[in-house]
């Protein structure tokens, strides 16, 4: 009698177990973990698209899914710390967005998968060995801007720009690896490539200040740091009447006058992907890193009036958005 009531009881648990997963609910909790070198619009999206992606697939913040959160305030130091909780905690997975948390994360966790996002340069940040077969517990999502082509829309604005500015922080790998891009790409288009530098949020003004008189434009790359205190970089535009192009098209909407680039919550999509298949139990280091290649055009009118410039009838057609 008791042998059958055993068979009975366990048959009753593979027919509810069945029940639940036909209804889509999982019994294990997933644990995630996320550094952030720093928030803003654009690394911000990117993480509530990952989020919204593994929702989606199934994954979701307060039902099966743990996630905390963790901001290094723009501050290595602090996300190599952040690194070192995580690897004391060991999570299922962890998501690095942005380049050094993602290098701090891959300095201090051996064995629990990391999934970046918003790196620029995953080889020159020495991240991965190899884009197809990342190798080890990592792989990830690049946030590598078109260069070129945005190169290209700023001649096609402004015809006689021959001194480009840019401003950047020396301290990030992802910010040199498009300096020496960008060297060699307004050399080619006959063009004088004038640099400011700034490492610390603090300083991005002056960078910009020091660049009135001396860059016909001023061009914002994928960098934290700048990109924290753009409406810095905004004012000195307005003020000397020069134009500011950025390489993500968020910062358009913060008053840039105009970006060829892609949606960082689009890559937060695709990142989730990542995250998720490693929940389901492929090796990060088996996942081709990920790139975004889908290219929108972004225009800001107020930025246009405010240096005097009149947008062309073609771009405006061309432009998936024009803040007004």
């Amino acid at each position: 009698m008791g042998s059958n009531i055993l068979i009975k009881r366990k048959l009753l648990g593979v027919v509810l177990g069945s029940l639940l997963l036909a209804g889509g609910v999982q019994a294990q909790t997933y644990t995630l973990g996320i550094t952030q070198i720093v928030e803003h619009p654009s690394l911000d999206a990117s993480r509530q698209g990952a989020l919204d992606e593994l929702a989606e697939r199934g994954y979701k913040e307060g039902d099966n899914l743990e996630v905390d959160f963790q901001n290094a305030q723009g501050n290595t130091a602090i996300a190599a710390q952040i690194a070192r909780k995580f690897a004391g905690q060991n999570p299922d997975v962890v998501l690095a967005i942005s380049t050094p948390s993602a290098q701090s994360a891959a300095a201090a966790l051996r064995d629990t998968p990391i999934v970046f996002t918003a790196v620029t340069d995953p080889l020159a940040a020495k991240l991965v060995n190899d884009m197809q077969n990342p190798g080890g517990n990592i792989t990830g999502v690049i946030d590598a801007p078109p260069l070129e082509q945005q190169l290209e829309l700023i001649q096609e604005m402004f015809p006689d720009a021959k001194r480009l500015g840019v401003i950047y922080n020396p301290g990030e790998a992802n910010s040199v690896s498009q300096i020496e891009t960008l060297k060699q790409l307004t050399k080619e288009m006959d063009m004088q490539l004038v640099e400011a530098s700034a490492s610390r949020t603090s300083e991005v003004m002056g960078a910009a200040r020091s660049l009135a008189g001396r860059a016909d434009a001023i061009y914002v790359p994928v960098d934290n740091t700048v990109v924290s205190a753009l409406e810095g970089v905004i004012k000195v535009g307005y003020d000397a009447d020069i134009p500011v192009f950025t390489g993500d098209n968020a910062s358009v909407e913060r008053g840039a006058l105009a970006a060829l680039g892609f949606s960082y919550y689009d890559m937060g999509r695709q990142t989730g992907e990542l995250i998720a298949k490693v929940l389901e139990g492929e090796k990060a280091g088996s996942l081709p890193v990920g790139t975004v290649e889908k290219l929108e055009l972004m225009l800001n009118q107020n930025a246009a009036d405010a240096i005097g410039y009149e947008l062309p009838e073609a771009l405006k057609e061309r432009a998936v958005k024009i803040i007004e």
